[in-house]
């Protein structure tokens, strides 16, 4: 048996001697900067990249947990969610929140800032510095007075995020609920003289979730999740395609063109091709279009410039107390606002995976247990044929001579 090698390798074995490779030296470092093995000199330690080095790891570590799996809450996940314990797990736990750890640099930053006020005042005040140093402070009437405006914003801010996550379950409960029912369609109005075509469509059906979820989620690999739903020679057309859900729906639509199926029934099975059309279009534009931008930079710099002046508000109340307030304002403010940022992009904090893995489940126990529930079926319809009065449903022997016994001698 020989194997077909792939059309770049076949040409590649072709022209290997037939063209001469002649390269600049320009050319010769460029290649050698592009092999794996040869090792990009290391980056010079800067000023700048000491800064970044505390936010770029925060910032990992919160893109490494967006990609961890989400499951579905089960009964006992409901039951350890509303425990009378929960405030003190929660608090426990705070260390590995990646919210919490995602707001390490700001915090810091902040709390630094106030350190900084208050060794300055607390200098000034003890004569340490020449008297042209003034103390560092402010009435705290115009906090006052914009500390509702804040509240009010971070409220209208997490409330836009929390719509638009909504609308992203929304969204992708139709697509599950819109697939189910589209497998069901096709399997109860697709004969059996059709069978390699039905069993093709249903798994076009089963990928479509998969596909979409790829789509929306950031770095994820399609290739690998599909590779168990669909054939090689799909998955390859597939993976050349740029828009991969369109495509799948491409795969349904002419998959339907080979049945031969009533108008009606067509019909129908199209509308179920729209649903899915339109579940693409609501998810692109929750991911394309974010909150209005101006919006997002206001509450931040908003937050910013509080937190900056906060020290010196606070001074003359506070004095070294400035610095625990700072942290804490920061810290419960500044989180707000993050869960706000997070949940702007929903498609990263549903349980996507759990929901496509529900669907393949749903649809091929659908598969399995149709010819069971058709043969169940033809029975009772046979025996309700021969006895009507048992209203399609077949007895035991028992019960058939209790029947026969409760016949009156005049029937006889």
């Amino acid at each position: 048996m020989t194997t077909l090698k792939p059309p770049f390798q076949t040409l590649n074995s072709q022209f290997k001697l037939q063209i001469p490779l002649k390269l600049s030296p320009k050319t010769s470092k460029i290649l050698c900067s592009q092999n794996p093995n040869h090792q990009p000199p290391p980056k010079p330690i800067t000023i700048l990249s000491i800064l970044r080095s505390i936010p770029d790891w925060a910032d990992g570590i919160k893109e490494r947990r967006m990609k961890q799996p989400r499951p579905l809450y089960k009964h006992s996940d409901w039951i350890r969610h509303r425990s009378s314990v929960r405030h003190l797990r929660h608090l426990l736990s705070s260390l590995n929140s990646r919210v919490i750890l995602s707001l390490v640099p700001p915090v810091i930053a902040f709390t630094s800032v106030a350190a900084v006020v208050a060794s300055y005042n607390t200098a000034v005040v003890w004569h340490l510095l020449p008297e042209v140093f003034p103390v560092l402070r402010a009435s705290s009437l115009p906090y006052q007075l914009t500390a509702p405006a804040l509240a009010l914003l971070l409220v209208f801010r997490t409330e836009a995020s929390y719509s638009r996550f909504e609308e992203g379950r929304k969204a992708w409960s139709k697509v599950v609920s819109g697939t189910n029912d589209f497998a069901r369609q096709v399997m109860v109005s697709v004969e059996e003289e059709d069978c390699l075509v039905k069993t093709a469509l249903l798994q076009y059906i089963m990928a479509f979730p998969v596909a979409l979820k790829c789509h929306l989620v950031y770095e994820s690999d399609i290739g690998r999740e599909l590779q168990d739903l669909l054939e090689d020679d799909d998955l390859e057309i597939l993976l050349g395609s740029n828009h991969h859900p369109r495509c799948l729906i491409q795969f349904i639509s002419q998959s339907m063109k080979l049945l031969d199926l009533e108008e009606t029934k067509r019909t129908l099975l199209e509308s179920k091709v729209t649903c899915l059309h339109e579940g693409i279009g609501v998810c692109e534009q929750i991911v394309g279009i974010p909150i209005p931008l101006s919006y997002t930079r206001l509450t931040s710099r908003f937050l910013v410039l509080w937190h900056l002046t906060l020290p010196i508000i606070l001074w003359d109340d506070c004095n070294w107390i400035v610095v625990p307030a700072t942290f804490v304002s920061a810290a419960s403010l500044f989180c707000i606002e993050e869960v706000g940022v997070l949940i702007e992009e929903p498609f990263q904090m549903l349980s996507l995976d759990e929901l496509c893995i529900r669907v393949c489940e749903n649809v091929q126990e659908a598969m399995t247990s149709e010819k069971k529930i058709q043969e169940t079926l033809l029975m009772k319809k046979e025996a309700a044929s021969r006895d009507p009065s048992l209203n399609g449903h077949p007895t035991s022997g028992n019960e058939q001579k209790t029947r026969s016994n409760s016949i009156s001698p005049s029937s006889r």
